[in-house]
């Protein structure tokens, strides 16, 4: 296959684009950037508890298990998940709120946990950072209140506490409300699932195979 010059001279010309390094070069991408067109939606049109009706729809539809509280009633509402799992071995974030860590289950608080003994945990209780209601997404930045990726990664079930308050409508929202890029991001859109071998649904395979969320009205 042959490539015309003009056309390897537009390839390179990209690629100078996309890895400039002098401040020269940064400027130009930087006005070049800014200078294109952005005509997508930039926000949602839906009311608060129409955002919030979109982000269960979605979850649901995904597989996930959802639970509404209130602030009061938290703890009680995630003794009430983890109970309904049927398991007992579950991992935390070293930051997580004592109060959301219910009697009666065994926790492993990650204090630099090694990798085996998560994988060895059923389950692993979060915050979030946000949650995007048009895809049914939750964010984690991997802060302190959700911990490692490894740490939600490796157990079989999530229990993810997300407040109604970092919910938005769509990805651009969610964007511009980041004052600061995080370091690490995760998407997740429902408990982990692939159908790419044979067409066969199988859960678990690059994460939790089960999603509990506990949604809470803060605002």
């Amino acid at each position: 296959m042959t490539v015309s010059s003009s056309s390897r001279e537009a390839i390179l010309a990209a690629i100078r684009m996309g890895t400039a390094t002098t401040a020269k070069e940064a400027g130009w991408l930087h006005e070049a950037y800014q200078g294109l067109p952005r005509t997508y939606h930039h926000a949602g049109s839906l009311e608060s508890e129409a955002c919030l009706s979109l982000l269960v729809e979605r979850l649901r539809e995904y597989g996930a298990e959802i639970a509404e509280t209130t602030p009061q009633a938290l703890p009680d509402a995630i003794a009430a998940q983890l109970a309904s799992t049927g398991k007992r071995r579950f991992a935390a974030p070293a930051a997580l709120s004592s109060d959301w860590l219910a009697p009666g289950f065994e926790w492993h608080v990650d204090n630099d946990l090694p990798t085996d003994e998560i994988e060895h945990c059923e389950g692993v209780l979060t915050g979030a950072a946000a949650a995007i209601a048009d895809s049914g997404t939750i964010v984690l930045h991997h802060g302190p209140q959700e911990g490692r990726r490894l740490l939600t990664l490796l157990p079989d079930i999530h229990v993810c506490v997300l407040l109604a308050s970092q919910v938005v409508e769509t990805l651009p929202e969610y964007f511009r409300q980041c004052i600061a890029p995080p370091e690490l991001v995760t998407w997740i859109s429902g408990p982990s699932a692939t159908a790419d071998i044979e067409m066969t649904r199988i859960k678990g395979v690059h994460g939790p195979r089960s999603l509990h969320v506990i949604l809470v009205h803060d605002n």
